[in-house]
């Protein structure tokens, strides 16, 4: 498997472990708004990972 394989495959699980983590707490509480809010800000954590993950691939592919 090349780099760039590994380096694509890496970003998209964090960026669905995070979208996973991020509906198990908005949903998953005691009622608490606190839990909601926890939610929404990891879900905020998915677009940022993926544009961290498009500024890597395009650098990595510019080097090659």
């Amino acid at each position: 498997m090349k780099p760039i394989q590994i380096l694509r495959a890496t970003i998209l699980l964090a960026a669905a472990a995070s979208l996973v983590l991020s509906v198990w707490l908005f949903f998953a509480n005691d009622g608490a708004m606190d839990d909601k809010l926890n939610g929404i800000f990891v879900g905020t954590w998915v677009p940022s990972i993926l544009a961290l993950g498009a500024f890597l691939v395009s650098s990595q592919q510019k080097r090659s």
